[in-house]
């Protein structure tokens, strides 16, 4: 498609082509700004948006059926501003061709998200179009905090619909209301979530995939989680209770992007290794898979998240390398047991960790973690000890890092509300980069200056090395391993950005800047501009130039099979002995000893 949301013949999904009356409907996943107040967007992004492929097809599924009227065609565009360009006055222009009749949906909104969705939507509705906004903003605000916020009022004040929870089995209602003028300030259904099972699944026309690297796509499997990390929106949102998709489901939606081009997916569950329905969705893309290797076409590559327990699960692993995956999220956090209780997030036992770690690379797929930088009981120190314990001894590939952020619809922004604690106004900033709130032992400065030193500490050039060693020691692919070494350790240092809003190419334009902040002069602008793509593509170059020297000498190396270090070590009982993971503070042999406890009452009753 091309890079902005005009209307034309090949970013537009018609019915009744003749039909006299056409109902407009734009799509929107908005971006964010920088810190600059430009809007972040790239030529190629990496994570494809799960929400616009959700609302989507659900869209889409209406407009089959033609929900609104058998004498009404219906008209969509879809597009995911972090890379695409949204020009509001073409869809004005689109929409005022049509006497306003259709709706503009900013879909899967995130609180960092809606500054940049106000500003979207503002013009719109001067011009009369309609608009509505949802996503996890809105849904976490109403259903955590009493009332409404006072960035939702602005929204109902400059007439924006919002829309809280999800769409399943109400998308008819909705577009019926915006066609007969009829919106509502506010739908709530938070208390009321629908059965994925037998739903439309979420499924982009490849046209409006073609700026994602690698043309990638998402699909959820299922909702819901279990746990109760304080930190955590999603339980408040799409609740405790599991719900999924059917494995007919799953097959149905891979096999049409098949269709169209699309082999690489990314399944956005929170944690689909708690998805009830695990087994069976596995073994029908790995039934999947064999079909593909027959008839000699192109093999699915399939990225996941699960939990830390994952391992325990028997044949999880082995089949989840089956069906496809090469790469797995892991919510590691911190390998702190006090920070993990404090945050509710009991499920993560350090002593599994490396247990864990060691079955998916013995399995040949990449890791991924996330960490937490924050908790109450973290320091400067504190937080540089605990990543030389993770190089040393956790065999994981990538490591990612936040800041610990009380977001709107967690209850540690719900316990912060109640208690008057200080948080920033500025939504903007609540992106898991930015500090946000206060912190016991840190100042913000402090807290700050850790999250920009953390990535450079983690990938130094000695443990870049070392993980692209114990790659090849244990026959995983270097050259892939290195590519996402260089992604995820040049992004915050060179681009200032977290590498999950990353992608290839930045974008800048000028215009495109947040509403509260002057439009830079053109004389100034590109000057600067140019100077700056200048210095980042230089320091890019010398960035991967090194990384891409150690991965020539690690490949080079005649003895890289007989690597070891402690990391790929097989676990072994005396771990909790000779590691410091178990013994770097009071809490980690506090918790070995209570494994060790709990161990020797159950030989005894075993025995017994």
């Amino acid at each position: 498609m091309a890079a902005t949301i005009e209307s034309s013949p090949s970013s537009v999904t018609t019915t009744k082509e003749q039909a006299g009356k056409r109902f407009q409907v734009a799509l929107i996943k908005p971006s964010h700004y920088d810190d600059d107040g430009y809007v972040i967007q790239w030529v190629r992004s990496f994570i494809p948006s799960n929400s616009l492929a959700t609302v989507y097809s659900l869209v889409d599924d209406s407009r089959q059926r033609a929900a609104i009227g058998a004498d009404v065609a219906i008209d969509i565009t879809a597009a995911d501003e972090i890379n695409t360009r949204i020009k509001t006055d073409e869809i004005i222009a689109r929409f005022a061709a049509h006497n306003n009749f259709g709706l503009v949906f900013l879909v899967g909104v995130q609180s960092n998200q809606f500054p940049r969705a106000i500003d979207i939507a503002r013009p719109l509705r001067a011009a009369g179009v309609p608009v509505a906004i949802g996503g996890f903003h809105v849904s976490g605000c109403l259903a955590m905090l009493p009332g409404i916020q006072a960035d939702m009022q602005q929204a109902l004040d400059l007439g924006i619909t919002l829309y809280a929870g999800e769409l399943e089995g109400r998308c008819d209602d909705l577009l019926r209301d915006a066609a007969r003028g009829d919106l509502k300030p506010l739908y709530n259904y938070l208390h009321d979530l629908p059965s994925l099972e037998g739903a439309p699944s979420p499924l982009l026309p490849k046209q409006f995939l073609k700026r994602t690297y690698q043309l990638q796509t998402s699909f959820d499997a299922g909702r819901g989680c279990p746990y109760q990390c304080s930190f955590c929106t999603i339980i408040n949102v799409q609740g405790r209770k599991s719900r999924g998709r059917s494995a007919d489901d799953i097959e149905r939606l891979v096999r049409e992007n098949l269709k169209q081009g699309v082999f690489w997916f990314f399944m956005t569950d929170d944690n689909f290794a708690r998805n009830k329905d695990w087994e069976a969705i596995l073994d029908r893309l790995a039934k999947l898979r064999g079909e593909i290797a027959q008839s000699g076409g192109r093999d699915i590559k399939l990225v996941i998240q699960v939990d830390t327990l994952c391992h325990k699960i028997d044949g999880f692993i082995e089949k989840a390398k089956a069906a496809g995956v090469v790469r797995v999220f892991l919510g590691l956090e911190s390998i702190n047991p006090q920070s993990l209780a404090s945050a509710n997030k009991r499920q993560n036992k350090i002593t599994e960790y490396r247990q864990m770690l060691l079955a998916w690379k013995n399995a040949g797929v990449l890791t991924y973690a996330g960490y937490i930088l924050g908790f109450p009981h973290d320091t400067p120190q504190s937080i540089a000890e605990d990543i030389a314990i993770i190089q040393k001894e956790l065999p994981l590939d990538i490591l990612e890092f936040f800041c610990l952020t009380p977001l709107p619809g967690s209850e540690d922004h719900q316990t912060k509300v109640k208690l008057g604690e200080p948080m920033d106004a500025d939504l903007n900033r609540y992106d898991l980069e930015h500090v946000v709130t206060t912190h016991p032992k840190m100042s913000r400065a402090e807290w700050e200056q850790v999250y920009r030193s953390v990535w450079d500490l983690y990938y130094s050039r000695e443990h870049v090395e070392r993980i692209l060693r114990r790659a090849a020691a244990t026959g995983g692919g270097i050259s892939r391993l290195a590519s996402m070494i260089f992604l995820f350790s040049s992004m915050v240092k060179i681009e200032k950005v977290h590498p999950l809003q990353g992608g290839i190419i930045r974008i800048k334009r000028r215009t495109d800047r947040r509403s509260s902040l002057p439009i830079v002069p053109a004389w100034q602008f590109y000057p600067a501009l140019t100077v700056e793509v200048a210095i980042k593509l230089y320091r890019n170059i010398r960035h991967w130039m090194w990384i891409d020297a150690l991965r020539r000498k690690v490949r080079k190396d005649p003895n890289r099979l007989a690597y070891r270090d402690t990391a790929i070590t097989p676990v072994d009982e005396h771990d909790v002995e000779k590691l410091e993971l178990f013994n770097h503070s009071a809490d980690a042999q506090a918790t070995v000893d209570h494994l060790r406890k709990v161990k020797e009452l159950t030989t005894v009753k075993s025995v017994a």
